[in-house]
């Protein structure tokens, strides 16, 4: 990253860890802005849109090599406006550039370098470009060029390609089905075929699903337990407690600081992309609860444990919010903060378990990854909590400490931080640990204090150095709404409920499509981005259709709002063949395809102590279920309508009719 103070550009302005990093190179970047286009179409010149994040290898290595060139510098501030984008920042830009280059080239990735008409549309673009031509890859200054002729000499072509792939881009959106008529909505044995699809996918061997590249795949693990659970599938169990098994054994877990990283470039979990990011964490976390609530096993617990410690430590802003991303470089180097040469180990561990300790974690004298060595296993981790592994882990991460640390991408975002409190709320109910509640609720105090905008009734997307930035996403709120939900589950507290109700009844006012389906990934009020796009796919995060989708059923059902279970309904329905066909890219939807497959039974508790009741109603594996307890009469709640807190009572209740009273410990284990 550049440290040369001799230029400086308009992103010094900025807030964005990532456009800071950029606001000394001699390129004149500038960062997006609602009048950008009409800027470009004064002065007639293309426009060179850069996104990156802050955590991106590849991002520094072309700044290194190209963007800190003074020459080439030169060349782009006569023929191009130049913009950077921090794609964590704005996902909304991210997000359509990205397809537009997908559709170009059949790839994507980051850095995206990708050139735009005066008015936005998208003609040409790729992703890391290195500064001499290499193996099939024109260099930097080759596609600048190639570029400038081309829109001084052939625009007319230009034009026309870049209209093609806009019309492109908004027929890409998902649209509902012609016929809403719903005759079966989902069933079990559909579900089962969804599992099924998964396992065809699924490494038997090292777990997860696929070749390497690895990625978590959180979503699918999932679907995995829900099938076990359903349809007592042991294939399912099976593949997915190896995945999980797997994955914290692998250099993915940091075995000396907690946490995981983004992916694993093989196949074996062993080699990570070295970058933390708090979605990644916030969503693993969730997927070991549930390994935890349906195996007990002692070293889940754990896991979850140190994962929280590192998110404390590492990533807390100390007042309640959590930042997006720990760097994957330091000093220049990927890796190098987490690996360790053979000689240093030595150094370090006690001589009487040392040779145990190599061969436990595959460190080699020559190293295991690059001359360097990862700390990974084949083994159980049951070992790594025993007193003299802990010392020496402790020796290590305090070795570890005084290297000099990647950098911190110090922005909050709302969707990512109401992700972890989803994780917060999934394993404080596994666990039963109050520290994971504390953190869960003081997280949303500080997003409601700090991103929300009282005045015009909003919240911002993302805060960093107190100036906040961007209008909410789809994503945002729909995060938002499944942290309301779920800390209501967690403490009873129904005014959480409430605010749910309320967030959902503005994502239907601002971001519903013109067929009243699904929804648009951008607000109506937004004006300052050239199309408006329609997710669908579950990728590294679930889906903001997905995830509006699971929380319009739980609250149609809890608030009795039948039009939107039905538009739940309507949703998977119109999603369906393509999550049968398709699995993998849909983990977040099947979670909803099996709430409406196996049917979804309620369990409630009123009384002046019912609350005591909360960890013992949580803590089972219970995925078709929604809890709801009440220490007061709460009319409001169709579910607790009518029922008297003068004892506690609980119930069980199904498509509008409960039980009699019965006493805890028999509601929970009739749904066990």
């Amino acid at each position: 990253m550049s440290a040369n103070k001799k230029f400086t550009n308009d992103l010094s302005k900025e807030t964005s860890p990532y456009l800071l990093q950029h606001a000394h190179n001699p390129v004149q970047w500038k960062p997006w802005s609602e009048n950008l286009f009409a800027t470009a179409s004064a002065v007639d010149k293309p426009i060179l849109l850069s996104i990156g994040y802050a955590a991106c290898h590849w991002c520094h290595v072309m700044e290194r090599e190209s963007f800190e060139d003074e020459a080439v510098a030169d060349y782009m501030n006569m023929h191009f406006i130049n913009i950077k984008v921090d794609r964590e920042e704005r996902p909304d830009i991210d997000h359509i550039y990205m397809d537009a280059l997908q559709a170009m080239t059949g790839s994507g990735g980051w850095p995206l370098n990708i050139f735009l008409l005066p008015n936005g549309q998208p003609f040409y673009g790729g992703t890391y470009f290195p500064p001499n031509a290499m193996q099939n890859r024109a260099s930097w200054m080759d596609v600048l060029k190639g570029v400038q002729a081309a829109f001084e000499n052939n625009r007319e072509k230009l034009v026309e390609q870049a209209t093609h792939l806009t019309t492109h881009l908004l027929q890409s959106n998902i649209k509902a089905q012609q016929s809403q008529a719903i005759d079966t909505i989902a069933t079990k044995e559909e579900f089962q075929l969804i599992a099924q699809r998964l396992l065809h996918n699924a490494d038997t061997q090292w777990g997860g699903f696929g070749a390497a590249p690895k990625f978590p795949q959180t979503f699918s693990i999932q679907v995995l337990f829900r099938n076990y659970f359903q349809n007592k599938d042991q294939a399912s169990i099976v593949h997915a407690i190896r995945s999980v098994d797997k994955m914290i054994q692998g250099g993915i877990y940091d075995h000396v600081g907690g946490g995981f990283s983004r992916y694993s470039v093989d196949a074996m979990w062993q080699a990570p992309h070295f970058e933390k990011m708090l979605y990644d964490n916030a969503l693993i976390l969730g997927t070991l609860a549930e390994a935890y609530q349906l195996t007990k096993k002692p070293i889940y617990k754990e896991v979850i444990h140190a994962t929280f410690i590192f998110l404390q430590r590492e990533l807390f802003n100390g007042v309640g919010g959590y930042y997006a991303a720990l760097d994957a470089d330091s000093e220049g180097v990927e890796g190098k903060f987490y690996t360790w040469s053979y000689a240093e180990l030595k150094a370090v561990i006690d001589p009487t378990i040392f040779d145990d300790f190599v061969a436990y974690y595959q460190v080699t004298s020559n190293g295991n990854w690059e001359h360097t060595n990862i700390l990974w296993t084949q083994h159980e981790l049951e070992k790594e909590w025993e007193p003299a592994w802990q010392n020496a882990l402790k020796k290590l991460f305090d070795t570890r400490a005084v290297r000099i640390r990647p950098a911190l991408d110090h922005k909050v975002i709302l969707g990512w931080n109401a992700m972890l409190i989803v994780g917060f709320c999934k394993i404080n109910a596994a666990t039963g640990n109050a520290l994971y509640k504390k953190a869960a609720m003081e997280c949303m105090d500080w997003l409601e204090a700090n991103l929300f905008q009282a005045d015009e009734h909003y919240f911002y997307h993302s805060v960093a150095n107190g100036r906040p930035k961007a209008h909410a996403f789809l994503d945002d709120y729909a995060n938002l709404i499944q942290a309301y939900i779920h800390l209501q589950e967690m403490t009873g507290d129904s005014g959480y409920l409430f605010k749910a109700k309320a967030w959902m009844d503005y994502v239907l006012l601002h971001f519903i499509d013109e067929d009243g389906l699904y929804f648009y990934y951008t607000a109506s009020y937004q004006k300052d981005v050239i199309i408006r796009k329609k997710e669908s796919y579950d990728g590294a995060q679930p889906s903001g259709n997905a995830l509006i989708c699971s929380s319009l059923y739980y609250l149609g059902q809890v608030l009795d709002l039948p039009q939107w279970q039905l538009q739940a309904e309507k949703m998977i329905h119109s999603i369906r063949p393509s999550l049968l066909q398709y699995p993998g890219s849909f983990g977040f939807w099947a979670q909803s395809f099996y709430q409406m497959s196996t049917g979804t039974i309620e369990l409630v508790g009123v009384g002046p102590t019912v609350h005591e009741s909360l960890a013992a109603l949580n803590a089972p594996f219970l995925p078709h279920s929604i809890r709801m307890l009440s220490q007061v009469e709460e009319d409001r709640i169709p579910l607790l309508k009518g029922k008297k807190c003068a004892e506690n009572q609980f119930f069980i209740c199904k498509n509008n009719s409960c039980s009699a009273p019965m006493p805890l410990v028999e509601l929970i284990l009739a749904n066990i």
